[in-house]
């Protein structure tokens, strides 16, 4: 022991020994404690296996000794622990599962390439768990083969231009075919289809030869009804005119009437007035039409020299007999004594 180094102390080290030793006798354990903490923990575990808890969206089905006997919904849920087991987690919320492109020959022999895409959800559990091995690949390869047969029953110009009835057709077949696993599809949606490169370029050339019909139909409908309207136009400016020409003639005729009845009004007058002896009415008559019928004479175009062996005094006197009954009419004056006077004559001159 080298020089200076301290020597334990032995007896302090025996006391520490025994005054442990008391302290463990004083805790010491019987046979019966040892039983009901093992108990106390068995009963723990068995309270832990017991109770499941399912998270929302999700259901569990549960097996005892590997037959199902029932299906947990989310929340907490309490099994015979050690002999009900889970079985299948199940996923019950709405799933989307897309379909690959596939080529599919349509109706009119075109070749195409079509993918779409599938929602479906879990409604019944058990059923999805335990009615069909591999879920999503049997919807998958449904789908397809429904895709094929749809679109293999239809042209390729209703294929692109009816896409709701082919999602709609493909809806329904699928969906009655799922429904025994517990499923429902709640839609399938046709993304792309796609013909080939020259069945594009030919289908280009076929809009645009359409949309040139179209063009030229509309210009010739165009003229068409510029041809009627100008037609159109024409007959009613017809009609007018006819309908003036009518009103003219009519009113025409109208004059001439009135101017009959007055001519027929004024002769007879005079003749009443020549029944009644008055010689100035009988001069005024003879005079008016003398006169008339020299402006007749002197207004013919086919007239060039006009010959007129009239007697100057026949004409003054006619015009006496007309100042007479003038002054007779409007003078309120007693009437001159009748001077005889005799109608104007006409002789030739040799």
């Amino acid at each position: 022991m080298p020089k200076g180094a301290r020597l334990p102390n032995v007896a302090a080290m025996k006391n520490k020994g025994e005054s442990l030793m008391e302290i463990t006798n004083g805790f010491a354990l019987d046979g019966l404690s040892i039983t009901l903490i093992g108990l106390g923990i068995l009963a723990l575990l068995v309270l832990f296996a017991g109770a499941k808890t399912v998270p929302q969206g999700f259901n569990y089905t549960i097996e005892r000794f590997g037959k199902y006997t029932r299906t947990l919904k989310p929340g907490l849920n309490l099994i015979v622990p050690f002999i009900d087991t889970v079985g299948k987690k199940i996923n019950v919320m709405e799933q989307v599962l897309d379909v690959p492109h596939q080529e599919v020959i349509t109706r009119d022999n075109a070749s195409i390439t079509a993918n779409g895409v599938t929602f479906y959800q879990i409604l019944d559990a058990a059923a999805a768990a335990y009615e069909i091995s591999g879920l999503e690949n049997a919807i998958l390869n449904l789908t397809m083969t429904n895709i094929r047969t749809v679109m293999g029953s239809m042209d390729l110009d209703e294929l692109l231009s009816h896409r709701d009835e082919i999602n709609e057709r493909l809806l329904r077949v699928v969906d009655t075919a799922v429904s025994p696993w517990g499923i429902k599809i709640t839609r399938i949606e046709i993304k792309d289809i796609d013909p080939p490169k020259d069945l594009v370029d030919s289908m280009g050339r076929q809009m645009k030869a359409e949309r040139e019909k179209r063009a030229a139909i509309l210009e010739a409908e165009g003229r068409r009804q510029s041809a009627i309207l100008q037609a159109e136009g024409a007959k009613q400016a017809q009609v007018l005119e006819a309908e003036g020409r009518r009103e003219a003639a009519f009113r025409d005729a109208e004059a001439r009437e009135r101017s009959a009845e007055a001519e027929a009004k004024a002769t007879q007058m005079v003749s009443d007035a020549i029944a009644s002896g008055n010689v100035q009415a009988i001069n005024y008559f003879v005079a008016n039409n003398y006169i008339k019928a020299l402006e007749a004479i002197a207004t013919s175009p086919n007239q060039k020299i006009l010959m007129l062996p009239v007697e100057a005094s026949s004409v003054i006197g006619a015009i006496g007999g007309i100042a007479e009954i003038a002054k007779e009419t409007f003078g309120g004056g007693a009437p001159a004594a009748a001077r005889p006077s005799r109608p104007p004559s006409t002789g030739s001159t040799q």
